[in-house]
């Protein structure tokens, strides 16, 4: 997260400038004087330079692909290309070799081969580039036996209401980084470089900016993934370890769902029946029947009438795991957009799911959301794609995805 002296820096000029406009040179000179006298003696001056936490990078090459177990940075781009007409399996390699190729510089903080803006490329802000395939790539490319079982798009719920413009795709571009201008910079590098073999499908950016240490809140005001999984349980929910696919051993799989938010009608609602909706508490995304955001909510508990303390139907208990086998990896970006005439707003969530087997992690919990789910009222999932995240690439030399052509 970048440095708060460094904030405070940025936010005290104005404020002497308006007071310079406002007051006369009087007013400014003494805060001035304030300035010298406090901040000045004692204070920033005094300060080691802060490290510039633009300049981090995180490694590219390695047994999976970043931006995964990665810690999550505060903006994201998520694009969908479809394959031009005619393309081969050669062209989709050549294609994945000028990817890794961009991707291998971009994230170390080096422009691309021909970038016409190198500038941009100096701040890569723990930029990593994520690629995942979609089901007719591997039609496409002429292997459709190396598929895996899951990698198709998810069955038709009743509470889709999806957009074409938000909805499948044969290649994925996820890019994110803590500077918006890095992830805008990438997008278009790796968009123009290959414009001769694809074209732009969808194109989805979010941001998340919580706290430092602290868990992002969504744009309803909740507290947005509490429950997710730790670093120890990846090699067993996320990972994928070959044995069912074996060109796929440190890859995982990728599900984007963009969900649109009634915030118009959200609003309408007092606070006790936003928690009863969601069934944590909005200050602190504690659960009802808790104090602190991590405590297991108790779904058996009963209030003194008799009445569940956490709804049956309530948006924390239809989306618990009811067994280890249902557990995957929660990530979520917020999204806000012009609003179309007639509306106040145009928000909502890009949820990410990352697991090894979509039929037997994400399915199961997606299902009894879309059955019963009080947050249904408010929500509506607009958008949906899956894919395939391949490994990693283990070093130069390789391209993205070579373990499925080679294999």
């Amino acid at each position: 997260m970048p440095p708060e002296p460094k904030a405070r820096r940025t936010v005290a000029d104005p404020r002497l400038s308006r007071r310079r406009l406002l007051g006369g040179g009087a007013a400014a000179a003494g805060v001035v004087g304030a300035t010298a006298a406090g901040w000045g003696a004692a204070g920033l001056t005094d300060r080691e330079p802060a490290r510039d936490w633009a300049l981090d990078t995180v490694p590219f090459y390695g047994k999976h692909q970043a931006g995964i177990e990665t810690t999550p940075q505060r903006h994201v781009a998520f694009v969908g290309f479809d394959l031009a007409p005619g393309t081969s399996r050669d062209d989709i390699i050549g294609l994945l070799r000028i990817w890794t190729d961009d991707a291998a510089r971009l994230t170390s903080g080096l422009p691309a081969l021909a970038d016409t803006e190198p500038e941009l490329a100096a701040r890569p802000g723990k930029l990593t580039i994520t690629v995942g395939f979609g089901p007719e790539l591997f039609t496409i490319a002429g292997l459709p036996q190396r598929r895996p079982s899951w990698l198709r798009p998810l069955p038709a719920f009743p509470i889709d209401r999806l957009d074409p413009a938000y909805t499948g795709a044969d290649l994925l571009i996820q890019v994110c980084a803590e500077e918006s201008t890095t992830v805008a910079h990438a997008v278009r590098v790796l968009c123009k470089h290959v414009k001769s073999l694809v074209r732009v499908r969808w194109v989805q950016r979010g941001f998340r900016d919580p706290p430092s240490g602290a868990t992002m809140r969504n744009l309803m005001g909740q507290v947005d993934g509490t429950v997710t999984i730790a670093a120890p349980d990846f090699e067993r929910l996320v990972w994928e370890d070959g044995a069912s696919v074996p060109w796929l051993a440190g890859g995982t799989s990728l599900v984007l769902r963009r969900i649109a938010m009634d915030l118009d009608r959200w609003d309408e609602l007092d606070v006790e029946a936003r928690e009863l909706t969601v069934g944590r508490r909005l200050s602190n995304g504690a659960p009802l029947t808790g104090t602190t955001e991590f405590d297991e909510p108790d779904l058996a508990a009963l209030d003194r009438h008799g009445i569940p303390v956490i709804p049956p139907s309530s948006h924390v208990a239809r989306a618990r795991h009811t067994s280890d086998g249902e557990r995957f990896l929660r990530r979520g970006f917020n999204y806000d957009e012009p609003p179309e005439p007639g509306q106040v707003s145009n928000s909502g969530l890009l949820f990410v799911a990352y697991q090894r087997d979509i039929d037997t992690q994400f399915l199961p919990v997606q299902t009894r959301l879309a059955e019963v789910d009080a947050l249904n009222e408010w929500t509506t999932p607009i958008g949906s794609a899956v894919f395939v995240i391949p490994p990693g690439v283990p070093g130069p030399g390789h391209y993205l995805g070579q373990q499925l052509f080679d294999s």
